[in-house]
């Protein structure tokens, strides 16, 4: 009878140090949970904890190099860490000077045919910045409405993602793509005539090739890098693949809802960095 109280008692103690180690776990983990920002839906889910964007810092030198393209400024700026290579919307300056820029997105590899040269990293600025981080009125160009910076610029052409929010660098094609119109434009007349289903179908045969494409033009993203990112459609390709809205770039105008004919460079699996890449992309278009 003596051991069979012990044994209770023993059971009974352990019950209780395990409640208890149950309870300041929980504790724990609610109050975890309490200090993370919490995205809610529009359906009012709880979603998952917010991704912040790092703020970018200024940048800050002497320009040793200047050179103007496409309606940007390339400046080589000079400081205690070394030369670093930025472009902004065109501003007057010259070599000598001390400026400060605004934060922007680094571009790794970035090819400007323009100038006939890649650079390695590149920074894409919103301009002249006062100290503090204010603009400096007077200094800077204007990017297109709503954007700040090329990153804002990258952003508004990417359908709002963000590299941060993308999780995997594989934005571009798939972030940006537009919905599907009810379009349908007969295909382009010549050799080297594509539609943009086979565009997106043939990109690594057609890479580096020459493609003519009739589309109708569904969006109009002015002036990102200098040049007019189109999206075209003509109703071939798959909308679930997201393979029937082709982005084209172009230092020409095109307004949204016409029906152009465009010949450029086919470049497939395009990478212009920070998670901004495209499946395929026709380059430096002209419209016939």
């Amino acid at each position: 009878m003596i051991k069979i109280r012990i044994l209770i008692s023993i059971a009974a103690t352990l019950m209780l140090v395990f409640v208890s180690g149950c309870k300041a776990d929980n504790e724990q983990a609610n109050k975890s949970a309490s200090n993370q920002p919490v995205v809610v839906s529009t359906g009012g889910q709880q979603g998952a904890p917010a991704q912040m964007p790092p703020q970018q810092p200024t940048l800050e030198g002497k320009i040793v190099e200047t050179m103007d393209a496409s309606g940007y400024t390339y400046v080589n700026l000079e400081n205690a860490a070394g030369n670093t290579w930025a472009a902004m919307p065109q501003t007057k300056v010259e070599v000598g000077q001390e400026i400060a820029l605004s934060g922007g997105m680094p571009m790794t590899n970035f090819e400007s045919k323009t100038l006939g040269r890649t650079f390695d990293t590149i920074i894409f600025s919103g301009g002249i910045v006062k100290q503090g981080g204010a603009a400096a009125p007077g200094t800077t160009a204007s990017l297109p409405p709503g954007h700040e910076s090329f990153s804002d610029a990258m952003q508004g052409e990417a359908g709002a993602a963000t590299p941060q929010s993308m999780g995997t660098p594989s934005g571009g094609s798939t972030a940006a793509v537009t919905a599907a119109e009810d379009v349908k434009v007969e295909k382009a007349e010549g050799e080297n005539a594509y539609s943009v289903g086979e565009i997106f179908a043939k990109r690594q045969d057609l890479d580096k090739q020459k493609v003519l494409i009739r589309a109708k033009v569904v969006k109009v993203s002015p002036m990102i890098m200098g040049k007019n990112w189109l999206h075209l459609q003509d109703g071939t390709g798959d909308a679930a693949s997201k393979t029937h809205d082709l982005v084209v770039t172009t230092m020409a105008e095109a307004e949204k809802g016409a029906v152009v004919v465009i010949e450029g460079t086919v470049a497939a699996d395009k990478d212009f960095g920070s998670g901004y890449r495209y499946d395929v992309i026709v380059e430096d278009a002209a419209i016939k």
